[in-house]
């Protein structure tokens, strides 16, 4: 059956996360609250939320956490349609201990039914034509045959067509450094836009700045987000950097996948690289002011005025206020 193509085709592992009210340590809370977590869905909800056509694909445990997942994808209008839901395999978890020193995250994910995903996804229909076909370090780092999949999907004739862009999204508690360093430099390579924090740059490959990340890597385009400070693009504009908006931060986590979304929401609507690194910085504040990965987008009209600002008006921009 054909459909028309999506804007956006991502797949990767998504997992239910359980974490106590605000103010609470988790061992001595009484209930939890439950979202979902997942750099690639969380790219996915992003644009959908905008208005683009997404689609997430991945393998899902039969479980109840499988079809939450399934089911708040759904709802927020990521197409769900490629999901294998596989009977015996079950579906990650993690969960969030706040403390005053930081948050403490614990993971449940090992041989979780997404850790088998393979090269077998890239036969799925939703690639077929997508403008953007979208990977992650996080997914090349749930085991050999999942790390294959990212590769062959930065070249692989059924996303050849689209833009194939990449977030580097380093864990270190899915792999050292030493294992992770060479291959997401040669996964880097492959893509036609990467997306990498200057931070992940410095313990990956020794880069103090972002034309030192530039020399490291070979992809046509190069996002270079550099926190508080700003963010920094290298490819056919040249460089172009623009400084990041004023936020009153309240947790950085999922922030990085609200900015590639942003850009890449620029990038489907044909905007120039200052205008799509705006719109980074604009989705990825929505996400900075919460404690979960989603915050409240201000409607398209409004992000796309403001990525419009003058350089003035833009820094003095400051996203506390209703936008």
């Amino acid at each position: 059956m054909s459909h028309e193509p999506f804007d956006l085709a991502t797949i990767g592992e998504t997992l239910v996360l359980f974490s106590p009210p605000a103010g609470e340590r988790l061992e001595t809370a009484s209930r939890v609250d439950v979202h979902i977590a997942g750099a690639e869905s969380n790219v996915a909800t992003h644009l959908a939320e905008m208005g683009f056509r997404a689609a997430w694909l991945s393998r899902v445990g039969d479980d109840p956490f499988g079809r939450i997942v399934l089911r708040e994808l759904a709802a927020v209008g990521v197409d769900v349609s490629g999901v294998t839901i596989v009977p015996r395999d079950r579906t990650a978890v993690f969960f969030k201990d706040p403390a005053p020193d930081g948050t403490t995250v614990h993971y449940y994910r090992e041989s979780s039914a997404a850790s088998a995903l393979s090269a077998e996804a890239l036969d799925a229909p939703a690639l077929r034509g997508a403008r953007v076909v979208h990977l992650s370090g996080v997914t090349a780092a749930l085991s050999d045959t999942a790390r294959e999949l990212v590769v062959d999907a930065m070249t692989a004739p059924a996303t050849s067509a689209g833009l194939t862009t990449f977030d580097v999204n380093y864990r270190p508690a899915l792999w050292d450094v030493e294992h992770a360093a060479p291959i997401l430099r040669s996964i880097a390579d492959r893509a036609d836009v990467v997306f990498v924090g200057l931070d992940e740059a410095r313990t990956l490959w020794g880069c103090e700045t972002a034309e030192d990340v530039r020399e490291a890597l070979a992809c046509a385009t190069l996002v270079v987000k550099d926190a508080e400070r700003g963010a920094y693009s290298f490819g056919a504009s040249g460089r172009v950097e623009v400084p990041s908006l004023k936020v009153d931060v309240v947790e950085p986590v999922g922030a990085g996948d609200a900015f590639a979304a942003g850009w890449i929401a620029g990038y489907l609507r044909g905007g120039d690289e200052r205008l799509r690194l705006r719109l980074g910085h604009l989705v990825a504040a929505t996400v900075l002011r919460v404690t979960g990965d989603h915050g409240a987008l201000a409607p398209w009209h409004r992000l796309l005025a403001r990525g419009r600002l003058t350089d003035a008006e833009w820094a003095a921009l400051r996203t506390d206020d209703d936008e």
